[in-house]
């Protein structure tokens, strides 16, 4: 007979099966005293589950005057912040928000990514 896993505090078990992202960290990468060059660095690979994007979340970022095109869950990692850029699928994302999910386990954080008019080149 099967039975359900004991989580604390009853929590949900959230699965990460959609795919994986990678987090960059945007930085210079030109020589000292030549003009400023931004590439990308690759800081960690994370799995993640998409989310849906709810028109309350649309509406308030076309306030904001941006446009946030996915949402996506990935596992807590405190590496993540809204300065950096995702990559996913071979396209890039600015993270416009980290926001933490409560009782799921395991810990983890919803992305909002908001589309990037500027590609960054990737360092090798």
């Amino acid at each position: 007979m099967w039975k359900a896993p004991n989580r604390p505090k009853h929590e949900i078990t959230q699965a990460f099966n959609d795919g994986i992202v990678t987090i960059c960290a945007v930085c210079d990468a030109a020589k000292a005293g030549y003009a400023p060059q931004e590439k990308l660095a690759e800081k960690i690979k994370l799995r993640f589950a998409e989310q849906r994007l709810g028109i309350n979340r649309i509406y308030q970022s076309k306030q904001a005057q941006v446009e946030i095109v996915r949402v996506i869950r990935v596992p807590a990692a405190g590496a993540v912040s809204p300065q950096d850029v995702a990559l996913l699928e071979g396209k890039q994302y600015r993270i416009d928000t980290v926001q933490k999910v409560m009782e799921i386990y395991p810990p983890c954080v919803d992305l909002a990514l908001a589309k990037i008019e500027q590609e960054f080149e990737v360092m090798a």
